[in-house]
């Protein structure tokens, strides 16, 4: 399971012109999973995820968790971060799971961080095409892989 966290200021998600989800300060977090993804993936990249000291303390250091601030969660799924671009031009998606697997775990990985964060997470549409806007902030985009615990 790979997630992509980006530090904003707000974000929303829109599908068909329609807001779906709008945060204030916080984290929008990108999820992707693959089919050797567990509920141990979704345990140890939530706990990251909220105890990352990324946000400014009174010094201007980044010292802070996203449970510190009290901040806002925007989580989206995206298959893309599994994309292999060995060969040719054209981004394959092989290593992405197919919905049967990637809705419970990414719906799992909601749930979690959700009770960690200890208040409502927001979400996307899973599988719709989405609208994504954000302010970055900083701007501070991490990237995490359950596989490669660095």
């Amino acid at each position: 399971m790979r997630i992509l966290i980006q530090r904003v200021s707000h974000a929303s998600v829109t599908v068909d012109h329609q807001l779906v989800s709008a945060i204030r300060q916080g984290l929008l977090v990108f999820v992707g999973v693959e089919d050797n993804d567990t509920h141990e993936d979704c345990e140890w990249l939530t706990s990251k995820l909220v105890n990352l000291r990324i946000f400014d303390d009174d010094n201007g250091v980044m010292n802070k968790s996203l449970i510190d601030i009290q901040g806002a969660l925007l989580i989206v799924s995206q298959f893309t971060l599994h994309a292999t671009t060995a060969k040719g031009n054209r981004p394959s998606y092989i290593r992405a799971a197919k919905p049967e697997i990637a809705i419970p775990l990414y719906e799992t990985f909601c749930d979690i961080a959700s009770q960690k964060l200890g208040k409502p997470v927001q979400t996307g549409i899973f599988g719709a095409d989405m609208k994504i806007e954000l302010l970055n902030d900083g701007p501070v985009t991490i990237w995490i892989d359950s596989k490669q615990k660095e």
